[in-house]
């Protein structure tokens, strides 16, 4: 008989019409064999009834504090669980939890829970940005909850704008990866990263461009690694075909002169830089107004020039003492030797090195690499999940962040 745990998780529910958007997320812990119990507020039951959860979860609903008194559901739920997921977190709520209310039966869940705890807001872009609101996610975010900042898009009627619940796939993968490292505070809280990922590209012409093959995966696992672990991000993402991930803002740019401007714009307040983005070195001196025809004749040289050292001009000009810089170095060949010339050149702090082509790398949903330290450290991540590596890599910079 096997003795392995199920995972439980409880699945507060608010009182927003994102609600019904929270089917899909607990149909997916469940197919990925969680336990959830769903409580929902009352209100919450005037969006999605409570046969539906029931029907999602093949579990009773948790509705009052006085269902099954015998059992003390105030505190037996939160003290079972493994994780509390509560979305939509509306302003309300986000209020009550804050102030260490508990008038019904999620706000008691809340304050006898010692799992990790996550909220994914959704609401209109006034009620987000008052600072009511912002007063009590700083509140809750210092008490080692997670709170996904919202997405950006339509909300109800035909407004647009900060407010909107991310995609259940990406809040997914936020509590699947809480799960995994079983933490009940965030290393990251409080800390704010920049992360670039995926390949920048430039111009020949108006259709084709000099690139390269990275996917802006690796740069993508590290951001939604750091969210799961409290941490604000500014992902700058460069020709990158992927879902945003949940509470990450995305800033999308082109080519490495976009990428080291928003680079730089996002680094003056930012404890962390991880440079993952693979950079073009060089773009040509002048691209052509039209697309380039064939003349029968030999195409003429394209006349390259260096594009900025982004990660060097990083390691030299730190935004305030402490930030810690982190780069990646893709080699083909003599990989750590690279690596180590690499580290010393640029000074950043850490160096994720990792060898490419032959089907490693670049668009695999698999990675290994060595992280070189200032200090003379190396690290060997071994072959697995790029997931993975994001954590480790994570785990090297709160290791010289704490120091």
């Amino acid at each position: 008989m096997s003795t392995e745990h199920t995972p439980e998780v409880v699945l507060g529910v608010g009182a927003g019409i994102a609600a019904y958007k929270v089917c899909e997320l607990l149909r997916r812990f469940t197919e990925s064999g969680h336990g959830v119990k769903v409580v929902p507020t009352a209100d919450a039951l005037r969006f999605v009834g409570e046969p539906t959860w029931a029907a999602l979860s093949g579990r009773p609903v948790a509705t009052g504090v006085w269902d099954g008194v015998h059992e003390v559901p105030h505190v037996r739920i939160g003290q079972r669980a493994d994780l509390v997921f509560v979305a939509p977190a509306t302003a309300d709520l986000l209020a009550r939890a804050a102030h260490g209310l508990a008038d019904d039966l999620l706000t008691n869940t809340l304050l006898t829970a010692r799992c990790p705890i996550v909220f994914a807001p959704a609401m209109h872009t006034e009620m987000w940005e008052h600072p009511a609101t912002q007063a009590n996610v700083a509140t809750l975010r210092s008490r080692g909850a997670i709170v996904i900042d919202p997405a950006v898009g339509r909300l109800t009627g035909v407004d647009t704008g900060r407010g909107r619940l991310p995609e259940p796939e990406e809040l997914f993968a936020v509590g699947r990866r809480v799960l995994r490292r079983g933490a009940l505070d965030s290393d990251l809280a409080g800390r704010h990263v920049v992360v670039s990922a995926g390949g920048t590209r430039e111009a020949i012409d108006p259709v084709r461009f000099i690139g390269n093959r990275s996917s802006g995966l690796q740069g993508y696992a590290l951001a939604a690694t750091a969210v799961a672990r409290g941490a604000s991000v500014t992902l700058v993402s460069a020709n990158v075909a992927l879902p945003d991930p949940a509470g990450a803002k995305v800033v999308r740019v082109g080519s490495a002169r976009e990428l080291r401007e928003a680079v730089l714009a996002g680094r003056a307040g930012a404890d962390v830089v991880v440079m993952a983005a693979a950079v073009a070195d060089f773009r040509p001196d002048a691209a052509a107004a039209s697309k380039i025809k064939k003349s029968g004749a030999a195409p003429g040289p394209i006349s390259l020039t260096e594009n900025p050292d982004i990660l060097l001009e990083l390691g030299r000009e730190r935004a305030h003492a402490g930030q810690v810089i982190v780069g990646f170095a893709a080699e083909t060949d003599n990989v750590l030797e690279h690596g180590r010339a690499k580290l010393a050149r640029k000074g950043c702090d850490l160096l994720v090195v990792n060898q490419v082509g032959g089907g490693r790398a670049f668009g695999t949903a698999d990675n290994q690499a060595v992280v070189l330290g200032a200090d003379g450290t190396a690290t060997e991540i071994a072959h697995g999940p790029k997931e993975d590596l994001a954590d480790r890599v994570w785990d090297l910079v709160g290791e010289r962040l704490a120091s």
